[in-house]
């Protein structure tokens, strides 16, 4: 058997706690490279998993493998991305999928021209809650979706390693870290809406107090730059609206991860899974007690992209969701910056 050679582009906690490990356990690949602007680093890793090759540069690295995981701050998503795309090598990117417009669209072009795959890392798509709404949905139960209602949030919890701070090289806080997550699962719920319209706002008054209570470690309030917390209406294609939060850092009692989807033939809650109807005399809601799956998202998503690569299986994440996905992300900033709702023209 021809085993896929795979690369990864960026040694972080990310590539080490979950990618890695994730596809150490099929047979058909064989981790080769790792490149990382940290030689030190990399070497640690290539040492830690027995990868047999440190690459000196990223150019290098694409010489001798078939498929790479790109797991570099937000920056360097696009370029990493469009180079391997360009050598017909196929690519699993973290999430966002990029800092700009501009760059997804790059990016869905490189992949239309490529014998290569782009998968954008939107984990949640895998997760239990997620395979099992999307079989209620596409069953019929709750009909045409109308409303949907997205929070992730965190009541203090600024990711105090790495860059994620960082401005310039991550693009935003906390809707391009994690609200992109539960945003991207919300749209592929309810079938790929092509958004249409954002009116939104961004904070970040306490991150930048002195002294931050904060659960994810130290970082300094005054060089904090992006957001901690953020409200967006979205409207869709079809009268579909969002309402939609997300935070770091929020005056809530708790955290909470939360997606209700309001059908014409009923409700779904994502997480504590329920499914709310009304008929005749009754109204009805329906626990969902159980949902039995074999393997972790972790190890779902690693076969998904492995699938794509050598069977051709479709991938669960398709660039152009992902690039919607980003566009929704864009125009939320720019209505917070510009203090008004934004059009999201289509193609």
């Amino acid at each position: 058997m021809t085993k896929v050679r795979l690369g990864i582009a960026g040694v972080g906690g990310i590539a080490t706690d979950r990618h890695i490990p994730a596809f150490r356990n099929f047979e058909q690949v064989e981790i080769t490279h790792v490149y990382d602007i940290n030689t030190e680093r990399a070497m640690v890793v290539a040492n830690q998993f027995q990868i047999p090759h440190v690459a000196s540069s990223y150019e290098e690295m694409l010489d001798h493998i078939d498929a790479v995981v790109i797991t570099t701050p937000n920056k360097f998503h696009a370029p990493l991305t469009i180079a391997a795309l360009e050598k017909n090598i196929s690519v699993m990117c973290e999430k966002p999928m990029a800092t700009t417009q501009a760059e997804a669209d790059a990016m869905v072009k490189a992949e239309e021209k490529s014998d290569g795959v782009l998968h954008i890392a939107y984990h949640y798509r895998f997760m239990k809650e997620a395979i099992a709404a999307k079989k209620i949905i596409d069953k019929g139960i709750i009909g045409e979706p109308l409303v949907v209602r997205v929070k992730a949030m965190r009541r203090r919890k600024v990711p105090g390693w790495g860059v994620f701070t960082n401005k310039e090289l991550q693009g935003g806080g906390a809707l391009i870290d994690y609200g992109c997550h539960l945003l991207d699962l919300a749209m592929w719920l309810t079938g790929n809406q092509k958004p249409v319209e954002v009116s939104a706002q961004t904070y970040n008054s306490l991150s930048r107090m002195p002294n931050p209570v904060n659960e994810w470690g130290v970082f300094n309030p005054e060089t904090f730059e992006v957001d901690d917390h953020v409200t967006a209406f979205i409207r869709f294609e079809n009268n579909v609206t969002m309402l939609f939060e997300t935070s770091w850092a929020a005056n809530v009692e708790s955290d909470e991860e939360h997606i209700s989807i309001s059908g014409t033939k009923g409700g779904l809650n994502v997480f504590e899974m329920k499914v709310n109807q009304a008929d005749d005399t009754l109204m009805t809601t329906l626990n969902i007690d159980y949902i039995q799956i074999d393997h972790p998202f972790q190890h779902l998503q690693a076969e998904n992209f492995i699938s794509a690569i050598t069977d051709g299986t479709p991938l669960r994440v398709q660039s152009t969701e992902a690039k919607d996905v980003s566009s929704v992300i864009e125009a939320i900033y720019l209505s917070a910056q510009k203090q008004q709702a934004i059009r999201i023209e289509g193609e």
